[in-house]
């Protein structure tokens, strides 16, 4: 068989129609041109990897509440350095007077 690239939209799409089971495992490789030792992979794939789905939507919501607070407190740190950088000069203005 040829060798091919499969997006794993089409993967998911073939090994979920596998466990279905209303075709042959036989018939459904020929369907997409795939070995039964690569759908028995793809399986294998989807049972040890098929958990960070579900993790990838809490992490995204806590990547996005840690920027949001990275962002905060960076502004809180640039408006402190302005604060400081004025209160510097005026003192700096006294001392030359």
């Amino acid at each position: 068989m040829k060798y091919r690239k499969w997006d794993p939209k089409t993967k998911m799409q073939i090994v979920l129609e596998g466990l279905e089971g209303r075709t042959q495992l036989s018939e459904l490789c020929n369907k997409y041109h795939i070995t039964q030792s690569m759908f028995y992979y793809w399986v294998k794939e989807l049972q040890t990897k098929g958990h960070r789905i579900f993790e990838s939507i809490k992490e995204s919501k806590k990547e996005q509440k840690l920027k949001e607070e990275n962002k905060k407190l960076k502004t809180i740190i640039a408006e402190l350095s302005i604060e400081l950088k004025k209160t510097e000069l005026e003192l700096q203005e006294e001392d030359d007077l």
